[in-house]
């Protein structure tokens, strides 16, 4: 089994698809005709957004909805750069809320979180050293 996708679900799926590639250099790499479903190019495991509405006529259950600026879920993304200072700044100009400022970790990791324009937490951080 492999680890494929992770489909966050989201208000509108194009402004999603702008801010990720505006805010982290990502590229688009699918949409469905609809809009409601859209995918980035993001390296081995694809993210994908889908709409509320599409993810309620999947599921026959409530579901709970990420919202802006409301308290995050307990999960989160973690992105990695070599760039942290000047790829935290790109990320809050297009559009996140800085939740934590970047702090080094005692084994060498600088990270910072951030929350993106649906709410989702976002971990910003160099790779660790092995």
């Amino acid at each position: 089994m492999t680890f494929a996708y992770t489909i966050l679900y989201v208000e509108n799926v194009e402004q999603t698809l702008v801010f990720y590639t505006k805010a982290f250099g990502f590229q688009k790499k699918f949409v469905t005709p609809e809009g409601d479903y859209g995918e980035l190019i993001s390296g081995e495991t694809t993210i994908a957004f889908a709409s509320k509405k599409l993810a309620q006529s999947n599921l026959k259950t409530n579901l709970q909805f990420s919202v802006a600026k409301q308290e995050p879920f307990g999960i989160e993304l973690a992105f990695t750069t070599e760039n942290i200072e000047d790829d935290l700044a790109k990320v809050i100009s297009a559009g996140a809320v800085l939740l934590a400022p970047i702090i080094q970790k005692p084994w060498g990791q600088k990270v910072a979180y951030v929350q993106d324009i649906n709410g989702f937490l976002i971990e910003i951080c160099t790779p660790i050293k092995s």
